[in-house]
């Protein structure tokens, strides 16, 4: 048996809403015409879907029953519908990338891109490990010479920071002996890490035991700015905190020759990408 659109377009309300008044009022109806229409519903079933009491209405088990299937599939139908409006837009500029860089670098200085280029919709999407973009997406994301097709645009440069509180001699000696903050990488690490910083200088220092370890780079800035051991900063992801003393250095900064944040962008360039390539470029010089 089937029910027309509006009468599903009830049932969700009043399982949402919990009473007929506050349903009506987010379709626009008053109370006794969903009661008529949730009544005819009933009828067209042969079951009853809510029992009605003082308090509002709650779903029967078949009510529940068919709630399962009707919420996901008109939640779905929503979004479909949401989608296909937003193409009838100009196409929006989607950057893929990960968290760190995201909310340490992009978000803070995103609002100059936007008042610059209002008519251009933007879209992030975050993740500790990004996917690769499809044709018309720009992807910033960490990564090594030879690993993906596109071109190196913030080199990685690391240097030791650490509050002022906790500063310690600069030498690789002294820094063996603090606590240090690590960032939980796979196997395949593309950054530098505390052990690739030793070994750049002769040593080997294994984590130890009781060591924070943290699995994104914004966590690991949020426990160097609380005081709890000395981190590896990238720069200049970390250049405010650098500027404003929050943070001090310990010692030299190392650079990476071909690692760091690249942007792939497949597919035609558009106004939008050479737009943000533009902005991305005047950022670092």
């Amino acid at each position: 048996m089937q029910l027309d659109p509006a009468a599903l377009r009830v049932i969700e309300a009043v399982a949402k809403a919990g009473t007929l008044t506050r349903a009506g009022a987010t379709l626009g109806l008053s109370q006794p015409a969903i009661s008529y229409q949730l009544r005819r519903a009933e009828e067209h079933l042969g079951v009853a879907l809510f029992t009605r009491h003082r308090g509002g209405c709650q779903p029967t088990p078949a009510g529940e029953v068919l709630l399962r299937g009707l919420l996901p599939a008109l939640a779905q139908i929503d979004a479909a519908l949401a989608e296909a409006q937003a193409m009838a837009r100009a196409p929006a500029l989607r950057i893929l990338t990960d968290f760190g860089f995201a909310s340490l670098w992009l978000m803070p200085r995103l609002g100059a891109f936007r008042a610059a280029h209002p008519e251009i919709e933007v879209q992030i999407t975050a993740a500790q490990d990004s996917r690769s973009p499809r044709p018309g997406e720009v992807a910033i994301r960490f990564a090594r010479s030879g690993d993906l097709q596109g071109w190196l645009w913030m080199p990685e440069r690391v240097v030791p920071v650490c509050v002022p509180a906790l500063a310690v001699d600069s030498h690789p000696e002294a820094l063996a002996r603090a606590q240090l903050l690590h960032i939980d990488a796979p196997s395949d690490v593309r950054w530098l890490t505390w052990a690739g910083w030793f070994a750049r200088h002769g040593l080997t220092r294994p984590r130890r035991s009781g060591e924070l370890g943290l699995n994104t780079y914004e966590f690991v800035v949020q426990a160097v700015l609380a005081g709890q051991g000395v981190a590896l900063g990238w720069r200049p992801l970390i250049d405010p905190h650098l500027a404003s003393g929050a943070l001090v250095p310990l010692g030299e900064e190392i650079t990476t020759e071909g690692t760091g944040y690249w942007i792939e962008a497949p597919g035609p360039e558009t106004p939008a990408h050479r737009a943000l390539f533009g902005w991305l470029r005047d950022g670092l010089a």
